[in-house]
């Protein structure tokens, strides 16, 4: 994997400099299959196919603490205004911890990303033509 693609990517996503289908093909091309991003330890990580990690810190101050409950529909409407409004990166954070996220696995090379709860529950979204949705359709 390329660090430095990767650190940069990362550090551009925080400052709100990137959307989020530019952050996937840059961190595909940069050898990345799926990312976690760990919003109780601070930090993300990036996977690569020879089992390469590459950690990088989050390094937002004073985010809000995640909420005991997971609220699907908050993590949807999150979702949607980062997908149809350009919601940046930080804003994006702060309401799915209030939603309840307590961390997330971007599966890159797979088409979705999988949002996770303190009790289990979990939501996962597709990208668009990806997904049980899109294959019926074939």
């Amino acid at each position: 994997m390329n660090t430095e693609i990767i650190s940069r990517v990362s550090k551009a996503t925080l400052a709100g400099e990137i959307a989020f289908p530019e952050l996937v093909q840059l961190l595909l091309a940069a050898g990345v299959e799926y990312y976690h991003i760990d919003y109780v330890g601070g930090r993300k990580r990036f996977y690569g196919a020879g089992d390469e990690v590459v950690e990088t810190p989050i390094t937002f101050e004073n985010l809000p603490p995640v909420a005991a409950e997971f609220n699907q529909p908050a993590v949807k409407a999150a979702i949607v205004d980062s997908q149809l409004h350009g919601q940046k990166y930080r804003p994006f954070t702060e309401r799915a911890m209030r939603a309840g996220v307590i961390g997330y696995y971007a599966f890159l090379t797979g088409g979705c990303v999988t949002y996770l709860g303190r009790l289990g529950c979990q939501h996962t979204e597709w990208f668009p033509g990806r997904g049980p949705e899109a294959e019926k359709s074939e």
